[in-house]
């Protein structure tokens, strides 16, 4: 077996691979894609971290690849679904980065409260500015968490033995649970309005998409601290500059940046209220050592025993298993994660029913999808097929799993309801010719969709005029519609449109859309 190894590895992973039985490893950093392309049509497996970028270019160009190891936890530098298609295992190492991550978050908030690079860079420029750089405790501060997941929590620990007092907000996880964690639970209003520092640790999603900006700014205590060691992006850049220099905020520290790296003269780089670290949050030996041992054992494993850990598109089944079961996986997570965009929040209850064919296989590989689908918007990459049951039980999800005997059109169906205590919804799949999934309906309204890419989903009156109004739209805002679906329930009733665009669509134009008066509602997912 023979292994690329394309970005930098400590040496204790390069061991692993040269001591196992059977394998070759080939060091080969610091390659441009077109290098890449020439060369990775030799090798069985390809080790990353994130300097490397494997699109579906090179994917089609690695014809003997079986699996990608990233060396981390994000994987956003790999195009896993190019790789599934072509029956590739991305796998990565989850838990390797969070106490690290949440120890750089800590020393950073440390140093901002205290002004340390400032005043070291004083001090070794020949002054002595004593008097400049008073800082503040963090003893009795209030310190607001906006994401509890695995990082959250190392930072809501530490800070607690700092005798801070933290105050946490997560949508996606119950209140008694946050409680046990030693923060008081509270609303993202509360977060704005009580806390001294606040600190993000949420993926980046359309949602959270400049979820730190203006209007939230305005929220804020002044003399705020502000740090984002999670994801560029989700405190907007601009807006911050805007609040440090009007004085409602007192200073930053920042991890990551929209653009990595961030040009020279970007305004937050020239601000003296302002710590920058060029993304250093798992840089520390233990964390690559970790890592770096990590993907090299799963990677050997998988080579030599088909054995699957910590893949983030398959489940741990036999090869000859996975083989059969591939379409129903990729169907599986594409409802869930329909499901999980278009209502908008976790379920508190999750029925998953299977009928025909499918039946026959084990089952639980496929419900194990459909919850990494649910979560996988909300987690982004920190979810895979060997955590997915313990983050819902950790975030209260119940599962019903069952096998139905009842008539169908089709010779195999997934069902998927979610139930999150105010809404309820259904969506249900099948598998055409033993490899085509689609979607077949969404609660009463029958439709066949691809499940796959940018799609708007519409809920409207059934009037004419509605798909040319919502072209004209699109078209305004440069948006191209590649496909459309539609269903209805009955003549004059109410109708379900999906849309597949080339791109995602922008806030503005989908609020255009939602003030139209003949549009119920619209949702816009990525399958």
């Amino acid at each position: 077996m023979k292994i690329l190894v394309s970005d930098t590895l400590a040496p204790e992973g390069l061991a692993v691979f040269k001591n196992a039985r059977g394998f070759e490893v080939d060091v080969r950093v610091g390659l441009k894609p077109e290098e890449l392309k020439k060369i990775c049509a030799d090798y069985d497996g390809w080790v990353i971290r994130s300097g490397t970028k494997i699109t579906a270019e090179l994917i089609e160009a690695a014809k003997n690849l079986k699996v990608i190891g990233r060396a981390g936890v994000g994987y956003e530098n790999i195009d896993a679904e190019a790789a599934s298609k072509k029956g590739i295992v991305v796998m990565n190492t989850p838990g390797g980065n969070n106490v690290t991550t949440g120890e750089h978050t800590v020393a950073l908030m440390m140093a901002l409260a205290r002004h340390i690079p400032q005043a070291a860079a004083s001090l070794k420029s020949g002054k002595w500015e004593r008097n400049k750089f008073v800082g503040v405790e963090l003893c009795n501060k209030t310190l607001g968490v906006i994401g509890l997941g695995n990082v959250g929590r190392v930072v809501a620990e530490r800070a607690a033995g700092l005798r801070m007092k933290v105050i946490g907000y997560d949508p996606f996880i119950a209140t008694d649970n946050i409680a046990r964690m030693g923060v008081e639970p509270v609303a993202l209003e509360d977060i704005l309005a009580k806390s001294d520092f606040i600190t993000v640790h949420v993926p980046l999603t359309p949602e959270t998409q400049g979820l730190i900006n203006r209007a939230a700014f305005a929220k804020m205590k002044t003399g705020v601290r502000v740090i984002n060691c999670a994801r560029g992006g989700i405190v907007d850049e601009n807006d911050l500059a805007a609040a440090i220099k009007e004085g409602k905020v007192a200073g930053a520290a920042l991890d990551v940046y929209v653009d990595e790296p961030p040009a020279p003269d970007h305004p937050l780089l020239k601000m003296d209220q302002v710590i920058t670290t060029p993304h250093l949050g798992a840089s520390t030996d233990e964390a690559q050592l970790n890592v770096a041992i990590a993907v090299a054992e799963q990677m050997v494993d998988f080579l030599s025993q088909g054995v699957v850990r910590y893949a983030v598109n398959v489940p741990s089944v036999s090869p000859e298993l996975l083989e059969v079961l591939r379409p129903y996986l990729l169907l599986s997570e594409k409802l869930g994660s329909l499901l999980s965009q278009m209502v908008g929040a976790l379920p508190k209850e999750l029925q998953v029913e299977y009928g025909g064919d499918v039946t026959q296989y084990n089952l639980a590989p496929l419900t194990l999808a459909v919850l990494k689908g649910i979560l996988t918007p909300i987690m982004e990459s920190g979810v895979n097929y060997v955590n997915a049951p313990i983050v819902a039980r950790d975030r209260g999800i119940k599962v019903v799993e069952s096998k139905s005997s009842r008539a169908s059109d089709f010779a195999n169906y997934i069902t998927v309801k979610a139930d999150t205590g105010k809404i309820e919804m259904e969506v249900e799949g099948v598998v055409f010719g033993a490899k085509h999934p689609r979607i077949v309906r969404v609660d009463n309204f029958y439709l066949e969709a691809v499940p796959e890419g940018y799609i708007l989903i519409l809920r409207n009156r059934d009037v004419p005029g509605v798909v040319g109004t919502v072209g004209t739209l699109l078209g305004k805002n440069g948006i191209n519609i590649a496909g459309m679906e539609l269903g209805r329930t009955e003549k004059g009733g109410n109708a379900i449109s999906f849309i597949h665009v080339d791109e995602a669509v922008s806030k503005k134009a989908l609020q255009e859309l939602r003030d139209r008066p003949e549009i119920v509602s619209a949702v816009q997912v990525k399958l």
